[in-house]
């Protein structure tokens, strides 16, 4: 998983008025928990620009004034209800031999020729939360939808891998093209249909010139 630099300093104090004043001067307040003690710093709420509004999953780094790096993964962040600021971020620090968990994006790749037949797609799971080491978190995971037909799901027990755990039921559906309206049947669908109809026509003809079935000798 890429990571992204902050640049931070450590806050000594961390009551209500400390914490109104950061924010004041455009700063967030901010705590790493996962090691010995919780660690609180404070950053340029700029900073956190590639962190927070992307859709893709990073890790960062947190650089701190007396020369400590830290890598860490973004736990939990509130937003005013109604300026929509960051108010304050929690991150959780990472060890290379300690699994953790993250909320990681997923990415449709491809062309549904159910959605091109008119079918609704159903983006049910934007996001899949999974365990993982820290050097196996994906930036993403990417869902093929070119087979994806009216009615098709894509379900978490087609996306199982090695390197972590999907922590959803395997019958959780992600994706998911349901039929509308003005949706017509798959052309493949259509395709057996046709094909089904000209093996009909075919077999119709050579019994025209042959004697007739025993159902119709006896009509």
């Amino acid at each position: 998983m890429k990571s992204i630099t902050i640049k931070g300093s450590q806050r000594e104090s961390v009551g209500k008025v400390s914490t109104k004043a950061l924010r004041n001067a455009g700063k967030v307040p901010c705590v790493i928990y996962g090691g010995e003690k919780p660690l609180h710093f404070s950053a340029d709420e700029l900073a956190f620009k590639n962190l927070v509004y992307t859709s893709n999953a990073y890790t960062a780094v947190i650089e701190l004034e007396d020369g400590q790096k830290i890598e860490a993964v973004l736990q939990d962040i509130q937003f005013h209800p109604v300026t929509d600021k960051i108010l304050h971020i929690d991150f959780y620090q990472l060890f290379k031999d300690r699994a953790v968990t993250v909320n990681i994006p997923v990415r449709l790749e491809g062309n549904s020729p159910g959605v091109r037949n008119g079918g609704r797609l159903l983006f049910r799971k934007r996001k899949l939360s999974i365990k993982a080491l820290p050097d196996l978190l994906p930036d993403f995971i990417t869902i093929d939808i070119s087979k994806l037909r009216i009615g098709g799901t894509i379900a978490v027990e087609t996306l199982l891998n090695d390197d972590y755990t999907i922590l959803h039921p395997d019958s959780t559906a992600v994706v998911q093209v349901k039929a509308s309206r003005t949706s017509v049947e798959d052309e493949e669908e259509e395709e057996e249909e046709i094909e089904g109809a000209e093996g009909a026509e075919g077999t119709e003809a050579t019994a025209e010139g042959a004697e007739a079935p025993a159902a119709e000798a006896a009509e």
